[in-house]
Parts: C-alpha cells; structure tokens; sequence
C-alpha cells in the first residue's frame, strides 16, 4: 500500500548550498519533516551545481517522512550564466544586455526538456528563445 501523502512542497535552492534558513526550514517545519537530513540529502545530490538556483519538489508522507525530485535550473538563470550577465533587460524590447547563439539555446534546451511543456527539441529551443527575448538576450546563428 502507498504512503498517504501529506503536502508537496516546491522551493528553488541554490545546489549544494542549502541551509536550514528560511525558505527551506520554515516550508518543510511546518509539516514535521526533519530539516537537517532534507539539507544534507539535497546537498549531496547538488553538488555539482554549486550556487545553481535548483528547483526541488519535496513529497511529505504522513509519517513525516519525505521524498524530493529536482528539476532543472530554470532557463532564465542558464541564460545569464551563458550571457555572462548578472540579471536581464528592464526594456528588453528596447535595451539588448547579452547575446547567446542558437547552439547555446539548443543545449539549454536539451537539459530542460524532460521540465518543459514541450514535445520536442524545436518546440524546446522556442521556449527558451522566448525567455531569451523576454530578457533583452540577443540570439544570434
């Protein structure tokens, strides 16, 4: 028999760097899970994105115990990783920050197909092409 779910809790953490501070220690205390083990469990699995804003979505079962499933970053924070920029256009029609190339936009794509709501790699790529405009990111062959 399945273990009666309790609440799903979705956060973003930077990976390999959460701590028990809010937002993570009152969202999960509040449904009696144990926040330390949720930390280190999380921060093992993120190593590797180190200060990667990580979305994370935490399954709480009755007994307090708990289950996560990471997403991928989202698309707007591989963007300025990419562009080398530190946040994206207050104009975005008018004022261009950054610039990244159609293969950059087909590897973020990539990565984040299995989150988007896209069938396909095209359909992926124009997602994320959308967010790039939305920024003020030049996409350029």
């Amino acid at each position: 028999m399945a273990k009666e779910i309790l609440a799903k809790i979705k956060l973003q953490c930077p990976g390999g760097q959460a701590t028990p501070a809010p937002p993570v220690g009152p969202a999960l205390g509040q449904h009696g899970v144990n926040i330390g083990q949720f930390v280190k469990q999380f921060n093992d699995k993120t190593k590797d994105l180190q200060g990667v804003l990580t979305p994370v979505e935490i399954t709480v079962y009755k007994d307090k115990t708990f289950t996560f499933i990471l997403k991928s970053p989202p698309a707007s924070v591989l963007l300025k990783q990419l562009a080398g920029i530190a946040k994206g256009s207050s104009e975005p029609n008018r004022q261009k920050v950054g610039q990244v190339t159609t293969q950059q936009l087909k590897e973020i794509a990539s990565k984040k197909l299995a989150d988007l709501n896209a069938d396909n790699l095209d359909a992926a790529i124009k997602v994320v092409e959308g967010t790039a405009r939305n920024m003020g990111i030049k996409v350029i062959d």
